[in-house]
C-alpha cells in the first residue's frame, strides 16, 4: 500500500516538474516572440495587402471621418470605392507602420459629393449660393422687392462632384430681379417717330401685334435677360430680349428683309444689323463680334448675318434681339422662344 502511495506521488512530481517547465518555455518564447515581434493588424484592399497598422480602431475612424466629411465646406460625402479589411498578426519590430500611406490608398479613389443651392426661374437654373439660408434669403427680398417674376423663382437642392460658382445673395437678387413694367394704353403710333438707328428705343409696349411675318430663332442659347426688365447694367427698361451664346455663334436672319443698318454708332449696341420686312417690321440684332452683310443687301430667312459678341454696352456674350413694329419695340418672346 505504501509503494502504490509513493509511486503515486512520484508521478504527480514528475508532472509538476513537466508542467513549471512548460509553462517557462512558454513565457521564454512569449518572451523572445514580444522581443522580435509585435501584435499588428495586416490591411488588405479589393484583396491586396496595402499595409500595417497597430490600431486598427484609430484608422478606420479616420476613413470614417474623411467619407462623412463633417468639416468640409459644401462637401455632402466623399463615396470610396473599397473600405479595408483586417487581419491580426506578428510583425517585426523593425517593420515601420504605414498608417498614412494606407489611408492615402484608400481615399485617393473616392469620390467627393458637393451640395449646394440652385435658384430657379421657371424651373430653370441661374444662379447658385452655398447654404438654404442665402437662398431663402434671395427669395425673401425679391418678394419684397416686389420682383415681377417672384412667382417663377424657386430652391432647389443640388448634389454633385463638381460644385458651381457662387453668387453673393445681393447679385442674386440684382440679376434676378425683374421691375414690373406699366404700359399705358396703346397709342397712335404714327404720331411716335420711329427710334433711329443709332439710339436705344425708349418707346415699348407690353401688347402683342400682327406683324404680317413669321419669325424663326435666328440663334440657340438660354434667355438671360427679359424684355422690360430693369438691372443694373441698364438705365432704362430692356427693350430686346439677350440670349446667352458662345462668341462666334453664327446669327441667322429671323425673316427675309433688306438690311438697312450693319455697323457700330458707338450707342451701347455695339455691332449691330436692323432688319426691315416690310410693313415697318423691323428686327435688330446687336453686340456682335462681326457682321457679314452690308447695307442695302438683302437676306432670306435662316441666312447667317452676323455672329455672337460682347461689343458695347455688354457684360458677356451674346444676343441682344429687338422687333419693332412703326418704331415701337415689342417683346420677342411673343413671336420666338
Amino acid at each position: 500500500m505504501i509503494n502504490i502511495f509513493g509511486k503515486v506521488a512520484m508521478l504527480i512530481r514528475t508532472w509538476v516538474k513537466y508542467i513549471v517547465l512548460a509553462i517557462l518555455s512558454a513565457f521564454i518564447i512569449i518572451g523572445i516572440t514580444a522581443f522580435f515581434y509585435h501584435p499588428t493588424y495586416e490591411v488588405s484592399l479589393n484583396g491586396e495587402v496595402i499595409g500595417y497598422t497597430g490600431n486598427k480602431s484609430e484608422l478606420q475612424e479616420k476613413v470614417n471621418k474623411h467619407i462623412s466629411a463633417k468639416e468640409e465646406k459644401n462637401v455632402a460625402f466623399i463615396q470610396v470605392d473599397a473600405m479595408p479589411t483586417y487581419k491580426l498578426c506578428l510583425l517585426k519590430k523593425d517593420i515601420v507602420l504605414n498608417d498614412d500611406e494606407i489611408f492615402s490608398k484608400i481615399t485617393n479613389d473616392g469620390t467627393t459629393y458637393y451640395k449646394y443651392y440652385a435658384i430657379t426661374e421657371k424651373k430653370k437654373e441661374k444662379v447658385y449660393v452655398g447654404t438654404f439660408k442665402e437662398a431663402e434669403e434671395i427669395v425673401a427680398k425679391l418678394k419684397k422687392k416686389d420682383s415681377a417674376n417672384k412667382g417663377d423663382i424657386g430652391i432647389v437642392e443640388k448634389y454633385d462632384t463638381k460644385i458651381k460658382d457662387f453668387t453673393s445673395v445681393e447679385k442674386s437678387v440684382s440679376k434676378l430681379y425683374e421691375k414690373k413694367v406699366v404700359y399705358t394704353a396703346e397709342a397712335n403710333y404714327t404720331s411716335y417717330a420711329a427710334p433711329s438707328a443709332s439710339n436705344y428705343s425708349s418707346v415699348k409696349s407690353a401688347k402683342k401685334v400682327e406683324l404680317g411675318v413669321a419669325l424663326i430663332k435666328p440663334v440657340s442659347g438660354i434667355v438671360w435677360s427679359r424684355y422690360g426688365s430693369n438691372d443694373s447694367v441698364r438705365s432704362h427698361a430692356h427693350s430686346g430680349l439677350d440670349i446667352a451664346a458662345s462668341k462666334g455663334t453664327p446669327i441667322k436672319a429671323a425673316a427675309a428683309g433688306t438690311v438697312t443698318y450693319a455697323g457700330n454708332a458707338n450707342d451701347g449696341y455695339g455691332n449691330y444689323v436692323i432688319l426691315s420686312h416690310g410693313n415697318g417690321v423691323q428686327t435688330l440684332y446687336a453686340h456682335c463680334s462681326s457682321l457679314n452683310v452690308k447695307k442695302g443687301q438683302k437676306v432670306s430667312q435662316g441666312e447667317l448675318i452676323a455672329k455672337v459678341g460682347s461689343t458695347g454696352n455688354s457684360t458677356g456674350p451674346h444676343l441682344h434681339l429687338e422687333v419693332r413694329k412703326n418704331g415701337v419695340t415689342y417683346n420677342p418672346q411673343n413671336y420666338v422662344y
